[in-house]
């Protein structure tokens, strides 16, 4: 028990360390990088921000691909597709009871789409348990076409950008008081003299973000192993649910920050595209870098990826239904969302 609780503390500080990091560093770093090479919103928005708000769990499904010669691969993926399922389960659910939201049905019929797609070519890659070159190639390829299709999207509706665009507004803490306050100056401190803050270039905020983040992933991979060991549970599982919804609590928040601003839509369809992002980008690109390094195919495919990975097509197709009825998400279906998360981790615990 006490190393199962132990386990549970590091894997809170850490990701509490990830949010931080991410949040003032590693985010703003990618802010000037659009800037400076002035990407159209849509764009900057599906691909330097979505990386900025994915970075844990893109980090962690690259490391866990190394860990163990590739033992602990599961943790990565599991971690990605749990990370799906809480993005559209709690936070569309949690942003529909904060604020009803009202949608574009041509922005909500084009990212859903793209993401049935997403998913169905997942579910084809785990048919034979390994993911060869091409496969990962098709991920990013994917990608691809949805940055175009947003590029085009705006250029014939230069519209506010609501959609595809990651959901940046500051998650940690501003009071002035309590120990939490202190703790995160301590982290801001500690960065910023490693960063330079403004004295250095941005791109020095973006290499040592970068890096921080990878050792605290490597981190998590291994501390979530100790953990499935201390409760009898299978890595996988910690990894679909305690590390998957660890490191999306930071978009939840700012979720529940862009709905009480009346924009609902914007954290309904920034889930959905952040999920696109973690799919075709999340699990593509580590693939493709450990494949182009170890010349041999990556073994996945476990029994709890598989149910997940349907559950993930089920919920969209759910929330689909949802938001053609009346073009509007209420709070009952909010709440009907969250029920279907619970239902899916109890599931998974008790089912493994």
């Amino acid at each position: 028990m006490m190393i199962a609780l132990g386990c549970l503390t590091i894997i809170a500080l850490a990701i509490y360390l990830l949010a931080v990091i991410t949040d003032e560093f590693f985010i703003p770093s990618l802010d000037r990088f659009a800037q400076r090479f002035q990407l159209p919103g849509s764009v900057a928005g599906a691909s330097l921000m979505a990386m900025g708000s994915s970075a844990p769990e893109l980090s962690i499904a690259l490391l866990s691909l190394f860990k163990a010669g590739g033992a602990h691969s599961d943790v990565g993926i599991g971690t990605i597709v749990g990370s799906a399922v809480f993005n559209i389960l709690v936070i569309t659910g949690v942003s529909a009871i904060v604020q009803p939201a009202h949608v574009s049905w041509r922005v909500v019929v084009r990212d859903v789409v793209m993401y049935v797609a997403s998913i169905a070519l997942l579910l084809a890659t785990f048919a034979d348990g390994r993911i060869t070159v091409a496969e990962a190639l098709a991920f990013l390829v994917l990608y691809g076409v949805y940055l175009f299709i947003l590029f085009q999207w705006e250029t014939a509706s230069p519209i506010e950008m609501t959609d595809g665009v990651a959901v940046s507004e500051r998650t940690t803490p501003t009071h002035s008081s309590g120990w939490l306050y202190r703790a995160h100056m301590l982290v801001i401190t500690a960065m910023g003299r490693l960063t330079g803050h403004a004295h250095i270039t941005y791109i020095r905020a973006f290499l040592v973000s970068v890096a921080v983040i990878a050792v605290i992933s490597w981190v998590l991979v291994d501390v979530a192993v100790v953990l499935a060991g201390a409760i009898g549970l299978p890595p996988v599982i910690v990894a679909l649910t305690i590390l998957a919804g660890g490191t999306s609590v930071p978009d939840m928040m700012a979720s529940i920050i862009v709905a009480r601003q009346g924009r609902g839509e914007m954290a309904i369809v920034n889930a959905i595209g952040s999920n696109i992002f973690d799919i075709l980008v999340g699990l593509g690109l580590p693939w493709l870098i450990v494949l182009a390094i170890r010349g041999k195919t990556v073994q996945v495919g476990t029994g709890e990826l598989w149910f997940s990975t349907l559950v993930l097509l089920s919920t969209v197709v759910l929330l689909y239904i949802f938001l053609t009825t009346g073009r509007r998400l209420s709070r009952r279906e909010g709440w009907v969302l969250l029920g279907v998360y619970t239902a899916y981790v109890l599931w998974t615990w008790l089912g493994s």
